[in-house]
């Protein structure tokens, strides 16, 4: 069985739009139903090329952007903290507790006021949570996920999106600060989980966090690092990807992360994606982990 990712929960792109433009990379081109279909069904062919366990759950038929159940919570064991979402996407919650409640697992919700991404925003590490705050999470709201799930937080926020003026942007659709890295997982992912001389191994594009959450992230101890590039983050998608510690499912279009990846050692999949790239999201977007 996989060590990381062993058990994922994907929904579908039945329902796939970009109606509602929530984060930047929505354009006023149409989407195909049929080749965004197409592209879920290579993923998760791809999962289980890898030996990942997939569980399939129906789309919500109320959101354009059902597909990306990585948003829908964070999980450890047995024990859900629910999403809150943009207005765009909020009936997705009530549909994930749901799915996750016949599934037999705990769900927490988190306070009202705060807003709170799940798992794209919060990336476990074996007892270390990854966490992007700003744009789709408060820091207060993957505060009381960490606590509700045993994690420490290594807390971080990307950059922002700005306009000519250099003013940080305001998505017109939500409401909300927004970025081209408005969650986490497009800019850092987790490649292997703890080992008994590290306490695990992530790749992340330094330029796409600010100044601050750089210096973090490059005095991090114990930890082994792969930098990916801009270019290959924020136009290939490279970081939003799913390993199991030993075969990684990432973007057809990241040479330099994927050789990287080869030379430790890892087995490399490659799934053509670029339908459900539109809605700003990618491989690691349409799969919810329900790692221990």
């Amino acid at each position: 069985m996989p060590t990381l990712n062993h058990t994922l929960v994907m929904s579908g792109a039945d329902y796939f739009s970009n109606d509602q433009p929530i984060n930047p990379y929505y354009a006023d081109e149409s989407v195909s139903i049929d080749q965004a279909m197409a592209e879920h069904a290579a993923i998760l062919q791809a999962f289980e090329s890898a030996n990942i366990t997939v569980i399939k759950v129906d789309p919500p038929s109320t959101s354009q952007d059902g597909v990306y159940t990585a948003n829908w919570a964070l999980i450890r064991g047995s024990t859900a903290v629910l999403a809150r979402l943009p207005n765009a996407r909020k009936s997705e919650e009530d549909w994930a507790e749901a799915q996750l409640k016949q599934r037999g697992i705990k769900v927490v919700r988190v306070p009202e006021k705060w807003k709170f991404s799940g798992q794209g925003d919060a990336l476990p590490c074996g007892d270390y949570l990854f966490c992007g705050s700003t744009y789709r999470s408060d820091e207060q709201a993957q505060a009381f996920a960490a606590e509700t799930l045993g994690f420490t937080r290594i807390q971080l926020r990307t950059v922002p999106q700005t306009d000519a003026s250099g003013t940080e942007v305001i998505n017109q659709s939500s409401g909300w600060p927004d970025s081209f890295y408005y969650d986490i997982d497009l800019a850092l992912s987790i490649i292997k989980g703890p080992s008994s001389d590290s306490n695990g191994t992530i790749a992340y594009c330094p330029q796409a966090f600010t100044p601050e959450s750089q210096q973090r992230l490059a005095s991090l101890e114990g930890f082994d690092t792969i930098i990916v590039s801009e270019n290959e983050a924020k136009q290939a998608f490279a970081c939003n990807l799913v390993s199991t510690g030993e075969t990684v499912i990432m973007s057809n279009s990241a040479p330099n992360l994927k050789s990287a990846l080869e030379q430790r050692g890892l087995t490399v999949l490659t799934p053509a994606v670029s339908e459900l790239a539109k809605g700003g999201g990618y491989i690691r977007c349409t799969s919810l982990s329900l790692n221990d």
